[in-house]
């Protein structure tokens, strides 16, 4: 071989090359991504029968039977779940139980390259047929990051990184950029922040804080935070130092949000990424303890060593797929038109497995909490309240601090009050499950105040909700004023 050709095959094979300085990081990186996963799958082992089971809001049977019925056979590889093969409530659990095994197994150490493969396959399986109850931001985050890590563990390549760097600049920049083409007064106007603690979906008592901080304040938070989304990602492409700098800044708005907010584990994930952007040399300075345990390996193997015919085959697969479909949505979801593709485009089916998705988070803003109470009777004339675990429930609620917690139901019931008729028809099973006394559904809230008995009648009762005062709060001892808005207006509940 030609001095030449030689040069030229390692510069197209150099992606396929060890990423010097990232062993550390990899490690590193893994050990985080089993702890996430651990939450992940202990939360939705709380709640997945009464979600999905066969007595839940949205039966996982009536929904493959559904999908069958609509795409025959090729919905096993356009939907893929494990659920195919049975979706009883014990298998469903069982799967909760096996992600936290493998999760734990994961973080020991032992075969990471199994431990990882079953763990994507696992949340894969619970996504798709989780429908609503996990269709979120988050959810999409966790899948495409596990599936990279599936790879990662045979060793960091400078591919491998680039895709996780392309990966934590599509949350961001997509986040932030959604944003301004939502058309969001209050993201223009800066006003953000001076809704957004009160009116997120599951507050802690940080939230109420910085709540009341001067306005000045909340409007520099609003200003920072649409710049460390639409600038600082682009600094990831960057030398050395700028990358140093995203991830600090990067970091820290995730710790920020932690102190304020009760979002799951999509912080976290979002900190192990910038992982990515910092390096052994960075994480040595900050661990030295771990660094006197690891052995730097300074040089890899040669390039035309490490990029055998499968090694090509496996970056053709994973990389071709997450690209084309991530510069496919990018691109779409700036025209416009994200989502109105076929179900049976290249893309969906790319994004069927879940990779390749467009990320959007909180790309507008409610500017009032509305709190619904769901209550039952058994006479029409005394009425009892269904307490939810961590959502506000009355005024005397204190906001309690759950990360890297996920409840899955909390969330989703603060979708209903500004009656999203996408929301509509899950809320209606869930109250239909309610009046019939459904144990697998009651196990999602906190009490059943009937002890078994179904009641007769069911209403929902609509409160707007605020954060007291300081000077209130001094008073009161309370977190939340509510004023009663009347009876949410609602189907009433009737055999699915």
């Amino acid at each position: 071989m030609s001095f030449m050709t030689e040069r030229i095959l390692m510069a197209i094979l150099r992606p396929l090359s060890p990423a010097a300085g990232y062993e550390l990081t990899a490690r590193l990186f893994l050990r985080s991504l089993a702890l996430i996963y651990l939450a992940a799958f202990y939360s939705a082992s709380r709640e997945i029968t009464g979600l999905i089971g066969a007595d839940g809001v949205l039966p996982a049977g009536e929904y493959l039977h559904r999908l069958f019925d609509q795409f025959g056979a090729i919905a096993w590889l356009r939907f893929p779940t494990l659920f195919w093969l049975d979706h009883g409530d014990t298998t469903l659990l069982a799967s909760t139980w096996l992600g936290m095994l493998m999760a734990l197994l994961l973080l020991i150490g032992w075969r990471p390259l199994f431990s990882t493969s079953m763990l994507f396959v696992l949340y894969l399986s619970l996504f798709r047929v989780g429908q609503l109850f996990f269709n979120f931001q988050w959810d999409y985050l966790l899948l495409e990051v596990g599936f990279l890590s599936i790879f990662l563990t045979r060793g960091p390549t400078v591919l491998l990184v680039f895709l996780f760097h392309w990966l934590l600049f599509r949350l961001r920049f997509l986040s932030g950029l959604s944003k301004l083409l939502s058309g969001d007064p209050s993201w223009a106007g800066l006003t953000t922040l001076q809704h957004y603690f009160e009116t997120q979906p599951l507050p802690h008592m940080g939230a109420w804080h910085a709540h009341h901080l001067p306005v000045p304040v909340l409007q520099f938070g609003t200003g920072l935070t649409l710049f460390v989304e639409l600038l600082v990602p682009f600094f990831i492409f960057l030398p050395r130092p700028f990358r140093l700098l995203a991830a600090a800044l990067t970091i820290g708005m995730q710790l920020l949000i932690i102190a304020t907010s009760n979002h799951n584990f999509i912080n976290l994930l979002t900190i192990a990424l910038c992982l990515f952007l910092l390096d052994d040399r960075a994480l040595r300075s900050v661990l030295p303890w771990r660094a006197r345990a690891t052995t730097p390996v300074a040089n890899g193997p040669p390039v035309h060593t490490v990029a055998r015919p499968v090694v090509v085959l496996t970056a053709i697969l994973v990389a071709g797929p997450i690209l084309f479909a991530s510069t496919l949505g990018i691109r779409e979801f700036i025209a416009g038109t994200h989502g109105q593709e076929g179900w049976n485009t290249p893309v969906n089916w790319v994004r069927g497995w879940g990779l390749g998705n467009v990320y959007h988070v909180y790309p507008t803003m409610q500017t009032e909490r509305q709190e619904l109470s769901i209550e039952g009777s058994l006479d029409g004339r005394v009425w009892r309240q269904y307490r939810f675990r961590y959502k506000p429930n009355t005024v005397d609620d204190r906001p309690a601090f759950i990360v890297p917690l996920h409840p899955r139901i909390d969330w989703m019931i603060w979708f209903i009050p500004p009656q999203n008729e996408a929301m509509r028809y899950w809320f209606e099973r869930f109250l239909w499950q309610l009046k019939q006394g459904s144990p697998a559904v009651l196990v999602l809230l906190a009490n059943d105040p009937f002890a078994g008995t179904p009641p007769r009648y069911l209403r929902v009762m609509a409160y707007r909700y605020r954060f007291t005062t300081p000077a209130e709060r001094a008073g009161s001892g309370r977190v939340w004023d509510a004023e009663l808005l009347g009876q949410f207006p609602f189907v009433p509940p009737r055999r699915p």
